[in-house]
Protein backbone atom coordinates (compact mmCIF):
# COMPACT_ATOMS: atom_id res chain seq x y z
CA UNK A 1 0.00 0.00 0.00
CA UNK A 2 1.06 3.44 -0.70
CA UNK A 3 2.40 5.60 1.63
CA UNK A 4 -0.12 8.53 2.72
CA UNK A 5 1.50 11.94 2.27
CA UNK A 6 1.42 14.66 4.72
CA UNK A 7 -1.72 16.57 4.85
CA UNK A 8 -0.06 19.66 4.28
CA UNK A 9 2.56 18.37 1.69
CA UNK A 10 2.03 20.35 -1.96
CA UNK A 11 2.66 17.71 -4.77
CA UNK A 12 4.33 19.90 -6.77
CA UNK A 13 7.89 22.17 -5.75
CA UNK A 14 7.19 25.25 -3.60
CA UNK A 15 7.03 28.21 -6.17
CA UNK A 16 8.80 31.71 -5.70
CA UNK A 17 7.25 34.50 -4.49
CA UNK A 18 5.89 36.93 -4.71
CA UNK A 19 4.50 37.20 -7.76
CA UNK A 20 4.65 40.42 -10.68
CA UNK A 21 1.22 39.19 -12.93
CA UNK A 22 1.47 39.64 -16.63
CA UNK A 23 -1.66 39.93 -18.73
CA UNK A 24 0.07 41.04 -21.97
CA UNK A 25 -1.89 42.19 -24.47
CA UNK A 26 -5.42 40.32 -23.45
CA UNK A 27 -8.34 42.03 -24.28
CA UNK A 28 -10.98 39.12 -23.15
CA UNK A 29 -11.84 39.28 -19.38
CA UNK A 30 -12.59 35.22 -19.38
CA UNK A 31 -8.70 34.79 -20.50
CA UNK A 32 -7.09 36.33 -17.09
CA UNK A 33 -9.00 34.05 -15.08
CA UNK A 34 -5.48 33.09 -13.17
CA UNK A 35 -4.70 36.70 -12.57
CA UNK A 36 -7.76 37.42 -10.93
CA UNK A 37 -7.29 34.15 -9.13
CA UNK A 38 -4.19 35.59 -7.80
CA UNK A 39 -5.30 38.90 -7.15
CA UNK A 40 -8.57 37.81 -4.90
CA UNK A 41 -7.27 34.61 -3.29
CA UNK A 42 -3.45 35.24 -2.83
CA UNK A 43 -2.86 39.46 -2.83
CA UNK A 44 -0.71 39.43 -0.31
CA UNK A 45 2.08 37.36 -3.00
CA UNK A 46 1.13 39.69 -5.59
CA UNK A 47 2.78 42.86 -5.62
CA UNK A 48 1.83 44.62 -9.48
CA UNK A 49 0.72 43.70 -12.99
CA UNK A 50 2.33 43.93 -16.44
CA UNK A 51 0.46 44.66 -19.45
CA UNK A 52 1.70 45.31 -23.06
CA UNK A 53 0.26 47.68 -25.63
CA UNK A 54 -3.21 47.17 -26.39
CA UNK A 55 -4.18 45.51 -23.35
CA UNK A 56 -7.73 46.18 -22.45
CA UNK A 57 -7.85 43.87 -19.44
CA UNK A 58 -6.49 44.80 -15.46
CA UNK A 59 -6.43 43.20 -12.20
CA UNK A 60 -6.27 46.74 -10.34
CA UNK A 61 -2.84 46.11 -9.05
CA UNK A 62 0.06 48.94 -9.37
CA UNK A 63 0.91 48.57 -13.09
CA UNK A 64 5.26 48.40 -13.27
CA UNK A 65 8.14 46.92 -15.07
CA UNK A 66 9.78 43.88 -14.18
CA UNK A 67 12.38 45.69 -12.67
CA UNK A 68 10.23 47.76 -10.71
CA UNK A 69 8.70 44.75 -9.35
CA UNK A 70 11.74 43.06 -8.88
CA UNK A 71 12.79 46.60 -6.70
CA UNK A 72 9.80 45.76 -5.00
CA UNK A 73 10.51 41.83 -3.85
CA UNK A 74 8.77 40.59 -6.47
CA UNK A 75 10.52 36.97 -7.63
CA UNK A 76 8.73 35.35 -10.46
CA UNK A 77 6.71 36.81 -13.27
CA UNK A 78 3.32 34.81 -13.83
CA UNK A 79 1.44 34.41 -16.80
CA UNK A 80 -1.81 35.57 -15.56
CA UNK A 81 -4.08 34.74 -18.73
CA UNK A 82 -4.93 31.29 -20.29
CA UNK A 83 -5.67 31.80 -23.81
CA UNK A 84 -7.42 29.43 -25.96
CA UNK A 85 -5.36 26.79 -26.80
CA UNK A 86 -2.22 27.78 -24.01
CA UNK A 87 -0.28 29.20 -26.54
CA UNK A 88 2.51 31.69 -25.42
CA UNK A 89 2.08 34.17 -28.51
CA UNK A 90 5.62 35.36 -30.26
CA UNK A 91 5.48 38.62 -29.82
CA UNK A 92 5.43 38.54 -25.99
CA UNK A 93 8.73 36.62 -25.68
CA UNK A 94 10.46 40.02 -25.72
CA UNK A 95 8.62 41.03 -22.52
CA UNK A 96 9.41 37.58 -20.83
CA UNK A 97 12.85 38.02 -21.65
CA UNK A 98 13.23 41.15 -20.13
CA UNK A 99 11.78 39.74 -16.91
CA UNK A 100 14.60 37.26 -16.55
CA UNK A 101 16.90 39.84 -17.20
CA UNK A 102 15.22 41.94 -14.51
CA UNK A 103 15.83 38.66 -12.13
CA UNK A 104 12.79 37.45 -12.07
CA UNK A 105 11.78 33.49 -13.02
CA UNK A 106 9.23 32.83 -15.15
CA UNK A 107 6.03 30.87 -14.05
CA UNK A 108 3.17 29.96 -16.57
CA UNK A 109 0.39 27.94 -16.53
CA UNK A 110 0.10 27.33 -20.12
CA UNK A 111 -0.14 24.21 -22.27
CA UNK A 112 2.94 25.29 -24.11
CA UNK A 113 6.33 24.98 -22.64
CA UNK A 114 8.42 27.93 -21.77
CA UNK A 115 11.57 26.09 -22.83
CA UNK A 116 10.50 25.85 -26.17
CA UNK A 117 10.89 29.59 -26.75
CA UNK A 118 14.94 29.73 -27.73
CA UNK A 119 15.55 33.18 -26.54
CA UNK A 120 13.94 32.96 -23.15
CA UNK A 121 15.63 29.65 -22.59
CA UNK A 122 18.94 30.77 -23.74
CA UNK A 123 18.09 34.17 -21.48
CA UNK A 124 17.43 31.93 -18.57
CA UNK A 125 20.04 29.66 -18.67
CA UNK A 126 22.82 33.03 -18.94
CA UNK A 127 21.23 34.91 -15.96
CA UNK A 128 20.64 31.72 -13.90
CA UNK A 129 16.82 32.15 -13.44
CA UNK A 130 14.08 29.28 -13.78
CA UNK A 131 11.16 28.67 -16.02
CA UNK A 132 8.38 27.02 -14.51
CA UNK A 133 5.61 25.54 -16.01
CA UNK A 134 2.93 24.35 -13.48
CA UNK A 135 0.47 22.66 -15.66
CA UNK A 136 2.96 19.32 -15.78
CA UNK A 137 1.76 16.35 -13.61
CA UNK A 138 4.26 14.59 -11.28
CA UNK A 139 6.14 11.70 -12.46
CA UNK A 140 5.06 8.23 -11.99
CA UNK A 141 1.24 9.00 -10.98
CA UNK A 142 -0.21 5.73 -10.15
CA UNK A 143 -3.39 3.95 -11.41
CA UNK A 144 -6.21 4.14 -9.35
CA UNK A 145 -6.65 1.88 -6.84
CA UNK A 146 -10.14 2.24 -5.20
CA UNK A 147 -9.10 1.97 -2.11
CA UNK A 148 -11.14 3.88 0.49
CA UNK A 149 -9.46 6.25 2.23
CA UNK A 150 -9.47 7.62 6.02
CA UNK A 151 -10.28 11.79 6.24
CA UNK A 152 -13.26 13.79 5.10
CA UNK A 153 -13.77 15.13 1.35
CA UNK A 154 -15.57 17.56 -0.40
CA UNK A 155 -15.70 18.26 -4.27
CA UNK A 156 -16.88 21.05 -6.01
CA UNK A 157 -18.70 20.01 -9.23
CA UNK A 158 -20.64 22.10 -11.80
CA UNK A 159 -23.18 22.37 -14.08
CA UNK A 160 -20.92 23.56 -16.81
CA UNK A 161 -17.21 24.85 -16.47
CA UNK A 162 -15.74 28.08 -15.42
CA UNK A 163 -18.48 29.11 -13.71
CA UNK A 164 -17.01 29.01 -10.03
CA UNK A 165 -15.72 25.53 -9.03
CA UNK A 166 -12.28 27.15 -7.52
CA UNK A 167 -13.66 30.10 -5.73
CA UNK A 168 -16.15 27.84 -4.42
CA UNK A 169 -13.79 25.43 -3.36
CA UNK A 170 -11.57 28.19 -1.84
CA UNK A 171 -14.06 29.65 0.07
CA UNK A 172 -15.11 26.53 1.59
CA UNK A 173 -11.98 25.76 3.02
CA UNK A 174 -11.43 29.13 4.62
CA UNK A 175 -14.91 28.59 5.76
CA UNK A 176 -13.64 25.22 7.43
CA UNK A 177 -10.76 26.65 8.76
CA UNK A 178 -12.57 29.85 10.31
CA UNK A 179 -15.05 27.42 12.13
CA UNK A 180 -11.57 25.46 13.56
CA UNK A 181 -11.23 22.59 11.41
CA UNK A 182 -8.83 20.91 9.79
CA UNK A 183 -9.25 21.69 6.20
CA UNK A 184 -7.08 21.56 2.86
CA UNK A 185 -8.01 23.61 -0.74
CA UNK A 186 -6.61 20.90 -3.20
CA UNK A 187 -5.89 22.56 -6.58
CA UNK A 188 -6.53 20.90 -9.65
CA UNK A 189 -5.37 23.75 -12.27
CA UNK A 190 -3.51 25.78 -13.00
CA UNK A 191 -4.87 29.04 -11.53
CA UNK A 192 -5.61 27.20 -7.97
CA UNK A 193 -1.78 25.38 -7.70
CA UNK A 194 -1.00 29.19 -8.17
CA UNK A 195 -2.91 29.73 -5.03
CA UNK A 196 -2.37 27.27 -3.21
CA UNK A 197 1.39 26.72 -3.70
CA UNK A 198 1.04 23.13 -4.97
CA UNK A 199 -1.26 20.51 -6.83
CA UNK A 200 -1.92 18.47 -9.70
CA UNK A 201 -3.01 19.53 -12.92
CA UNK A 202 -5.82 17.76 -13.68
CA UNK A 203 -6.29 18.57 -17.42
CA UNK A 204 -2.86 17.96 -18.33
CA UNK A 205 -2.49 14.16 -16.99
CA UNK A 206 -2.63 11.18 -19.25
CA UNK A 207 -6.11 9.74 -19.00
CA UNK A 208 -5.52 6.62 -17.67
CA UNK A 209 -3.65 7.95 -14.31
CA UNK A 210 -6.48 10.76 -13.91
CA UNK A 211 -8.05 8.82 -11.18
CA UNK A 212 -5.02 7.81 -9.59
CA UNK A 213 -3.51 11.51 -9.65
CA UNK A 214 -6.91 12.32 -8.06
CA UNK A 215 -5.97 9.80 -5.25
CA UNK A 216 -2.78 11.06 -4.67
CA UNK A 217 -4.04 14.51 -3.82
CA UNK A 218 -6.20 13.66 -1.30
CA UNK A 219 -4.29 10.79 0.69
CA UNK A 220 -5.31 9.28 4.16
CA UNK A 221 -5.74 11.69 6.61
CA UNK A 222 -6.96 12.01 10.48
CA UNK A 223 -10.81 11.42 11.13
CA UNK A 224 -11.62 15.04 11.56
CA UNK A 225 -9.54 16.45 8.38
CA UNK A 226 -10.83 17.66 5.13
CA UNK A 227 -9.74 18.09 1.69
CA UNK A 228 -11.67 20.78 -0.27
CA UNK A 229 -11.17 19.67 -3.95
CA UNK A 230 -11.42 21.79 -7.03
CA UNK A 231 -13.77 20.30 -9.29
CA UNK A 232 -13.05 20.60 -12.74
CA UNK A 233 -15.11 20.41 -16.20
CA UNK A 234 -18.81 19.13 -15.81
CA UNK A 235 -20.48 15.29 -16.62
CA UNK A 236 -22.50 17.04 -19.14
CA UNK A 237 -19.92 18.88 -20.79
CA UNK A 238 -19.12 16.89 -24.42
CA UNK A 239 -15.38 18.10 -24.40
CA UNK A 240 -14.48 17.70 -20.47
CA UNK A 241 -16.29 15.25 -18.73
CA UNK A 242 -13.48 12.78 -18.55
CA UNK A 243 -11.58 14.80 -16.29
CA UNK A 244 -14.81 15.45 -14.07
CA UNK A 245 -15.27 11.55 -13.93
CA UNK A 246 -11.53 11.07 -13.09
CA UNK A 247 -11.77 13.65 -10.20
CA UNK A 248 -15.17 12.15 -8.84
CA UNK A 249 -13.95 8.59 -8.63
CA UNK A 250 -10.46 9.22 -7.50
CA UNK A 251 -11.03 12.00 -5.12
CA UNK A 252 -13.60 9.52 -3.83
CA UNK A 253 -15.86 12.44 -2.13
CA UNK A 254 -18.06 12.68 0.86
CA UNK A 255 -19.83 15.48 -0.11
CA UNK A 256 -20.41 17.46 -3.60
CA UNK A 257 -21.20 20.92 -3.89
CA UNK A 258 -22.74 21.94 -7.37
CA UNK A 259 -21.91 24.94 -8.88
CA UNK A 260 -24.16 26.88 -11.29
CA UNK A 261 -24.49 30.15 -13.08
CA UNK A 262 -28.12 31.48 -13.13
CA UNK A 263 -28.95 32.76 -16.38
CA UNK A 264 -26.26 30.33 -18.44
CA UNK A 265 -28.13 27.92 -20.80
CA UNK A 266 -26.41 26.98 -23.27
CA UNK A 267 -22.54 24.73 -22.91
CA UNK A 268 -19.46 27.81 -22.17
CA UNK A 269 -17.76 26.99 -26.25
CA UNK A 270 -20.52 24.16 -27.64
CA UNK A 271 -23.40 26.36 -27.64
CA UNK A 272 -25.20 23.64 -29.27
CA UNK A 273 -25.55 21.95 -26.27
CA UNK A 274 -27.79 23.30 -23.59
CA UNK A 275 -26.42 23.50 -19.44
CA UNK A 276 -28.00 20.70 -17.51
CA UNK A 277 -30.29 21.18 -14.28
CA UNK A 278 -28.94 21.41 -11.15
CA UNK A 279 -31.30 18.54 -10.18
CA UNK A 280 -30.12 16.57 -13.18
CA UNK A 281 -26.73 17.32 -11.75
CA UNK A 282 -26.63 16.56 -8.34
CA UNK A 283 -28.28 13.09 -9.98
CA UNK A 284 -25.51 11.98 -12.76
CA UNK A 285 -22.69 12.78 -9.51
CA UNK A 286 -24.72 11.22 -7.19
CA UNK A 287 -25.05 7.63 -9.44
CA UNK A 288 -21.37 7.98 -10.65
CA UNK A 289 -19.76 8.99 -7.56
CA UNK A 290 -21.59 5.92 -5.67
CA UNK A 291 -19.03 3.42 -7.59
CA UNK A 292 -16.15 4.96 -5.20
CA UNK A 293 -17.83 6.11 -2.17
CA UNK A 294 -21.17 4.49 -1.66
CA UNK A 295 -22.03 7.43 1.44
CA UNK A 296 -21.37 10.29 -1.11
CA UNK A 297 -24.36 13.38 -0.68
CA UNK A 298 -24.99 16.38 -1.97
CA UNK A 299 -23.77 19.05 0.66
CA UNK A 300 -25.75 22.30 -1.37
CA UNK A 301 -25.69 24.57 -4.24
CA UNK A 302 -23.46 27.34 -4.99
CA UNK A 303 -24.66 29.69 -7.83
CA UNK A 304 -22.23 32.60 -9.09
CA UNK A 305 -24.36 35.74 -8.50
CA UNK A 306 -21.93 38.42 -9.67
CA UNK A 307 -24.28 39.51 -12.51
CA UNK A 308 -27.05 40.61 -10.19
CA UNK A 309 -27.40 43.12 -7.38
CA UNK A 310 -27.36 42.45 -3.94
CA UNK A 311 -31.25 42.55 -3.81
CA UNK A 312 -31.87 40.25 -6.83
CA UNK A 313 -29.05 37.72 -5.39
CA UNK A 314 -30.45 37.22 -2.23
CA UNK A 315 -33.70 36.39 -3.49
CA UNK A 316 -32.88 34.18 -5.86
CA UNK A 317 -30.54 32.28 -3.30
CA UNK A 318 -33.51 31.82 -1.05
CA UNK A 319 -36.05 30.72 -4.11
CA UNK A 320 -33.67 28.35 -4.89
CA UNK A 321 -32.90 26.84 -1.71
CA UNK A 322 -37.01 26.81 -1.32
CA UNK A 323 -37.02 24.92 -4.80
CA UNK A 324 -34.13 22.42 -4.15
CA UNK A 325 -34.68 21.92 -0.32
CA UNK A 326 -31.25 22.16 0.24
CA UNK A 327 -28.78 25.27 0.96
CA UNK A 328 -28.24 27.20 -1.81
CA UNK A 329 -25.49 30.36 -1.44
CA UNK A 330 -23.18 32.45 -3.38
CA UNK A 331 -20.07 31.62 -1.43
CA UNK A 332 -18.23 35.32 -2.32
CA UNK A 333 -21.05 37.16 -1.27
CA UNK A 334 -21.28 35.40 2.37
CA UNK A 335 -23.72 36.01 5.18
CA UNK A 336 -26.07 33.25 6.45
CA UNK A 337 -26.57 31.64 2.91
CA UNK A 338 -23.19 31.20 3.03
CA UNK A 339 -23.11 29.51 7.14
CA UNK A 340 -25.95 27.10 6.24
CA UNK A 341 -24.26 25.82 3.45
CA UNK A 342 -21.04 25.11 5.58
CA UNK A 343 -23.39 23.38 8.11
CA UNK A 344 -24.76 21.32 5.28
CA UNK A 345 -21.83 20.14 4.12
CA UNK A 346 -20.33 19.43 7.53
CA UNK A 347 -23.66 17.26 8.35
Amino acid sequence: MQAARSLHEPVSPALPAPYLLFLGDTVEPGYAKTAFGLRDWAPERCVGEYLLPGARVSTGLPAMSPSQAHALGARALVIGVANAGGVIPEHWEAALVAAVEAGLDIISGMHMRLADLPSLQRAATRHGRRLIDVRRPPDKLPIASGRKRSGNRLLTVGTDCALGKKYTALALARGFTARGLDADFRATGQTGILIAGGGIPMDAVIADFAAGAAELLTPDAAASHWDVIEGQGSLFHPAYAGVSLALLHGSQPDVVVVCHQPGRDRVLGHAHYAVPSIEDTIALNLQLGRRTNPQIRCGGVSLNTAHLDEDAARRLLAAESDRLGCAVADPIRGGAEFEALINQCLG
